[in-house]
């Protein structure tokens, strides 16, 4: 009946799947919703599975430095990979879970210096922390909680000075003796000199407009003077006057008027009282994280101070009422029976009625953990098709610690003999960044291109509507509004009607008249001529020989086939450069097309217009700008008219090929 009670403050163990490990939590509240069921609200502990790579590394520096330092004795391989099971980490996350889902009762406590490790092995249900664990910001940090027992927390007392012996120590570096009791004055004296400072601190708030505003009554100032604050500055003024009464009270009042003495109460307005409490609610006695999220302009030290003068309020009272009669109208704890049911990961006998689970699994398979061949039950674990099983213990045993007894190859072991530095969840550019023989340029180039290439591929059918049904889809039109949605069903379903009737005749094919590749070849070299590659990061230098032609009135001529060209006597490539020997041509036979990678794409070309092309944009018109924008395949055709003539210049000697020295004709 008891092992069954679950309270407030119990750790327990959680299911939320069938074959994942359980959840460790601590019950904060114990709630009944509306439906008659009950809800606990925990605090998360997160396992050495639940964090990455890197902070478990950091947990793994954590635990040799608190080995050195508490002298551990030493541990086998084993215990220590079943240490790490038995090993939590605390958070400030909470979560709602169904009281149902509770499985059981386990221990978790703050790891001290003194304890042993090995001695978590030899207890059942039995963990440890001593790191503080954030799922938001992915980091682990020291538990302030920790109890500071040993010998490097201890005071070292020195020795006692002989008779006439001086005292070496440097003085500034000491306390300063605010207070002798063996003073002249008797405590009926010191009793009226405090009166006298509490009237003076309440004359001092009259006097200032700040506390005018926040005590307007005269009783609030009277409260506020005789708080400590003002106690400590009376004691404080007597001891530096050597307990002269005529000169402290000179001191109280000196020619400018009446000290004022105000604690952090005072000096705390509302809203940052009403921030404190909500920071105290969330974080508890956390000082550093409500300094941090909530107060960032306060000091540690005065919210300290604010914290203990504000548990003498009566505010602080009031809210511990509130929480007492709150509590009290919450479940302190629920019955939860044992829960019987089967897993669906057991894996059925061979002498029962077959079922799913059981189904598939090869006779002589041993444990995964313990590699046992006999046991009372099998459970399936780890992915189908490994095929993989536990026996009972080991079932039970990696519900409850979320690991197996042994280290195994699916749980990670091969993990520590790999690459420490694994590139296996690298991309391929960021693997070869991280290559020796990669220079920085390249480097950098590859870091910079990292994203995957995709092409959208048109198939026959898309090819074919694009013809068949040129007067409803208007490719043009839809060219020049990319944006406005294509009715694709209505297309297709017009293609297929008009494509039998199509078979039957002929496509009409219109002939153009294309110029030779030799005088193409001589217009690309006229417009652009070949410079040599040029660093990137530098700038381009522009040819000034060009600068009275006009680039734009030389054509972009289609792709066309080279064999039907006429009058190429040298094989030319694609960008006007001659194919070396060792460059296949068109006619030779097509290699395997290779993917594209995007660390290899070419440096971006720069056009640069010239003045003469300027000129040519402002002489064209609006419509014909926009006609040359849509069609900008074919030449431009200007007018004389348009062109400015300008005076012959002369020009240096060009030192590109001979083939550059024609005219440029214009087409009118």
């Amino acid at each position: 009946m008891a092992a069954n009670m679950y309270r407030v403050g119990d750790y327990v163990y959680f299911e939320n799947s069938s074959s994942n490990p359980y959840l460790v939590r601590r019950i904060e509240e114990l709630n009944k919703t509306a439906n008659g069921n009950v809800e606990a609200k925990v605090v998360c502990l997160f396992r050495r599975r639940d964090i990455s790579s890197s902070l478990n590394n950091l947990a793994d520096s954590n635990a040799r430095e608190f080995e050195e330092e508490s002298k551990q004795p030493g541990v086998s391989e084993q215990q220590r990979h079943q240490l790490k099971h038995r090993e939590l980490f605390l958070s400030r996350q909470f979560e709602s879970l169904p009281a149902t889902h509770i499985r059981g009762k386990c221990s978790v406590t703050l790891l001290n210096e003194t304890d042993i490790l090995s001695q978590y092995l030899e207890k059942e249900d039995c963990f440890f922390y001593s790191l503080v664990f954030d799922p938001v910001q992915k980091t682990l940090l020291a538990d302030q909680g920790e109890i500071r027992v040993g010998c490097k927390y201890q005071a070292e007392i020195p020795d006692r000075l002989a008779e006439g012996e001086s005292d070496n120590r440097n003085q500034q570096k000491m306390e300063m003796k605010v207070w002798d009791p063996d003073n002249p004055l008797t405590d009926r004296q010191i009793d009226q000199f405090l009166v006298v400072a509490r009237a003076v601190g309440t004359f001092a708030r009259a006097l200032d407009c700040s506390s005018s505003i926040r005590q307007p009554s005269l009783h609030m100032s009277a409260a506020a003077a005789s708080r400590d604050i003002t106690l400590f500055h009376a004691m404080d003024t007597l001891q530096r006057n050597g307990y002269d009464l005529a000169k402290a009270m000179s001191t109280l009042v000196p020619q400018g008027g009446p000290v004022l003495c105000r604690d952090e109460m005072e000096e705390w307005s509302a809203s940052e009282a009403m921030l404190f409490e909500e920071a105290l609610e969330k974080y508890g006695k956390d000082f550093n994280d409500i300094r941090q999220d909530f107060l960032p302009w306060k000091s540690l030290a005065s919210i300290v101070q604010f914290y203990y003068m504000w548990k003498t309020t009566d505010r602080y009272i009031q809210q511990k009422r509130l929480k007492a009669a709150e509590a009290d109208s919450k479940l302190k704890q629920v019955y939860i029976p044992t829960y019987t049911k089967p897993n669906p990961n057991q894996i059925i006998s061979v002498g029962s009625k077959p079922g799913m689970n059981g189904a598939g699994f090869q006779k002589g398979l041993t444990c995964e953990s313990c590699h046992t061949t006999q046991s009372a039950q099998w459970y399936a674990w780890g992915p189908p098709n490994m095929q993989c099983r536990l026996c009972a213990s080991c079932w039970i045993y990696w519900k409850k610690y979320g690991g197996l007894k042994t280290p195994t190859q699916l749980e990670g072991a091969a993990r520590g003999t790999t690459e420490p530095h694994s590139r296996g969840h690298l991309s391929r550019p960021e693997a070869q960044s991280l290559s020796p023989y990669t220079t920085s340029a390249n480097r950098a180039k590859l870091l910079a291109k990292n994203r995957q290439t995709f092409l959208l591929q048109t198939t026959k059918l898309t090819r074919l509507a694009r013809r068949m049904c040129r007067d409803l889809l208007q490719p043009r039109r839809a060219a020049r509004r990319p944006y406005a949605p294509i009715n694709a069903n209505a297309i297709k379903a017009e293609c297929s009607i008009r494509l039998p009737k199509a078979a039957k005749t002929p496509l009409k094919i219109h002939p153009l008249v294309r110029l030779p590749l030799a005088t193409i070849v001589k217009d690309l070299v006229a417009q652009a001529p070949l410079k040599p590659k040029t660093p990137r990061g530098t700038k381009t230098p522009i040819n000034r020989n060009q600068l009275t032609q006009n680039r734009a009135l030389g054509g972009i001529m289609v792709k066309r086939a080279y064999e039907t060209m006429a009058g190429a006597g040298v094989p030319f490539s694609a960008n006007g450069r001659p194919l070396a020997s060792g460059i296949r041509s068109s006619s030779q036979p097509a290699a395997k097309r290779q993917k594209l990678n995007p660390a290899d794409a070419p440096n971006p070309v720069v056009f640069v217009a010239t003045k003469d092309t300027r000129a040519l944009r402002k002489a064209l018109t609006h419509l014909e700008m926009r006609r040359a924008a849509r069609r900008p395949n074919l030449p431009l055709k200007v007018k004389p008219t348009l062109i400015a003539v300008r005076p012959p210049v002369p020009l240096p000697a060009p030192s590109h090929p001979a083939s550059t020295n024609e005219p440029i004709v214009l087409e009118d």
